[in-house]
């Protein structure tokens, strides 16, 4: 894992979707390689940082974990500002957390930069068997939403680095391009 003491560039990823999801464990896991059988719901937002190398470059990577619960809406939105990229996650054993992606999807776009990278996760796959949302539906779904697609399991650390990794690599992309344009023209 990076360390936090040297980095290029700090960016801002936000978890967002239903409680319950396994937000607080994917940046759990991504942070300090760790899961927490008895996570609690988060109240209002708690953010953790890890510095990676996308591309010779050391990003610090802020990852903020928002509240869930609708009673906390009006204060997540806010920390939507400055984020470059965001997990937009949902329980692949629960249907409804997926069918409130949308909603989700919305917000985020009303308070957060248009440019944003945005990857659609389905969380918990180690419970495959009793899955409710259909992996082709999702990915049709981000296909057809222009947003990145993964699954996931907190639990047994699947695809959870390459999860964070693909944005901060996507988004390190786009702002590389977007610097030299700008060095281009001066």
């Amino acid at each position: 894992m990076g360390t936090d003491l040297a980095y290029n560039f700090v960016f801002k990823v936000v978890l967002i979707g239903e409680s319950g999801v396994g937000k607080s464990n994917l940046l759990s896991r991504f942070t300090k390689n760790e899961f927490n059988h008895d996570s609690r719901t988060t109240i209002g937002v708690e953010f953790s940082t890890r510095s990676v190398q996308v591309d010779s470059i050391t990003i610090k990577a802020q990852i903020w974990d928002t509240a869930g619960l609708e009673r906390y809406r009006a204060i997540t939105s806010a920390y939507y500002r400055g984020a470059v990229g965001a997990l937009l996650v949902y329980d692949i054993t629960k249907h409804l957390t997926y069918e409130s992606v949308e909603r989700w999807l919305k917000e985020l776009y009303d308070h957060a930069d248009p440019h944003i990278v945005v990857m659609l996760v389905g969380n918990k796959n180690d419970l495959a068997t009793v899955r409710t949302v259909p992996t082709e539906e999702a990915k049709d779904f981000a296909d057809a939403n222009g947003l990145l697609f993964m699954e996931t399991s907190a639990l047994e650390s699947t695809n959870v680095e390459s999860a964070f990794l693909e944005v901060l690599t996507v988004f390190n992309y786009v702002f590389q391009q977007y610097t030299r344009k700008l060095l281009v023209k001066k």
